[in-house]
C-alpha cells in the first residue's frame, strides 16, 4: 500500500477495501467496531485507512451503529413554576441565561468535571455536547435533543435541589447519569463524592493546626452535598471536644461566601479557623479576610 492509492477526492470505503485487499463490507465492520473480524484483517484495514486518509462519515456511521458518539453534558438550574414560565423565558433572553452561564464557568469545580469528561471520552472517539438548562424551555430542548438521538446519553449536573430535569429525563426513558445524589429520589443512576469524608479531613486539618474556635460556611442545606459536608465537619469536631460549631448557610457561590464570612466575623470575632464547603465560598471568605 502506498500514497498512490489515495483517490483524487475524499477517500471512500471502496478505496480502503482496494488498499487492504478485502471487501467493502469487511472494511465497514472494522471501521464500525464489529468484533467478529480476524485480527490480522483488522490490522490490514487499519493500515489501509491510514494510507488512504479515510475518515468515516459520522452521519452514515450512525445509521449503522445507531450511536451519535456524543454525550450531552447538561448543567441544569432551578425549576421554574408553571406560572413563571413566561417571565423566566423573558429574563433568559434579556441576559439572565448568560448570567447563569457565567456563574457555571466561574466555578473551578465545573472545570474539573469537564476535564474529567473530556479526558475519558476523547480516547474513545466520543465528544461532549455542552448544554444549559436554566429555564423550562431550555429543559424541554434538552429532552427533545436526547429523544432525537443526537447524543447517546446525558451527564446531568444539577445546581439546585428543585431541579426538575432529572425527573423529566427519567419519565422519557432516556439514558442519563446524574452528578451527585438528587435531593429527591429519581430512578436515574448517579455518581457522587464522599462529602462527609472530605469534611472530616478539613476538620482534622484545622485541628492539626491548633484551631479551636472554628466555624463553617455550609452549602445549601436543601442539597444532599451541603447536608453531608456539614454533618462530616460537625461530627468530627464534636469527637474532638468541640460540640458547638457556628454555621452560616451559603449557596456555593462567591457572593454567599463573602456574606457568610462577614456575618461570622461580626458574631464571632475570635474565630481562628473556618471551613468553607466549596472553592467559590472559600474564595469569597478570603476576600473578606
Amino acid at each position: 500500500m502506498t500514497d498512490d492509492l489515495r483517490s483524487a477526492g475524499a477517500p471512500t470505503l471502496e478505496d480502503v477495501a482496494r488498499a487492504a485487499g478485502v471487501s467493502r463490507a469487511t472494511v465497514s465492520r472494522v471501521v464500525n467496531g464489529v468484533r467478529n473480524v480476524d485480527p490480522v484483517i483488522q490490522e490490514a484495514v487499519r493500515r489501509a485507512v491510514s494510507v488512504t486518509g479515510y475518515t468515516p462519515n459520522r452521519a452514515a456511521r450512525s445509521l449503522v451503529t445507531r450511536r451519535a458518539d456524543a454525550i450531552a453534558l447538561v448543567v441544569s438550574g432551578a425549576g421554574v413554576e408553571p406560572g413563571a414560565a413566561e417571565e423566566s423565558e423573558d429574563t433568559t433572553e434579556s441576559g439572565d441565561g448568560s448570567s447563569f452561564t457565567a456563574q457555571v464557568f466561574a466555578d473551578p469545580f465545573f472545570g474539573r468535571v469537564v476535564t474529567g469528561v473530556v479526558n475519558y471520552l476523547r480516547p474513545r472517539g466520543m465528544h461532549p455536547v455542552l448544554m444549559f438548562a436554566e429555564s423550562s424551555r431550555a429543559r424541554e430542548e434538552v429532552v427533545a435533543y436526547l429523544r432525537q438521538g443526537r447524543a447517546d446519553g446525558a451527564l446531568v449536573v444539577s445546581t439546585h435541589a428543585e431541579d426538575p430535569l432529572p425527573a423529566l429525563i427519567a419519565e422519557a426513558g432516556l439514558a442519563a447519569v446524574l452528578f451527585a445524589r438528587p435531593a429527591r429520589p429519581v430512578p436515574v443512576s448517579y455518581v457522587d463524592l464522599a462529602h462527609q469524608d472530605g469534611a472530616r479531613l478539613a476538620a482534622e486539618h484545622l485541628l492539626g493546626r491548633g484551631c479551636r474556635r472554628t466555624a463553617t460556611i455550609s452549602g445549601p442545606l436543601d442539597v444532599p452535598a451541603g447536608q453531608a459536608r456539614l454533618t462530616g465537619f460537625r461530627d468530627t469536631m464534636a469527637r474532638h471536644g468541640h460540640p458547638y460549631i457556628p454555621v452560616v448557610e451559603g449557596q456555593f457561590t462567591q457572593e454567599s461566601g463573602e456574606a457568610a464570612m462577614e456575618r461570622l466575623l461580626a458574631e464571632h470575632p475570635d474565630l481562628d479557623g473556618v471551613f468553607a464547603a466549596n472553592d467559590l465560598m472559600a474564595l469569597g471568605a478570603c476576600h473578606v479576610l
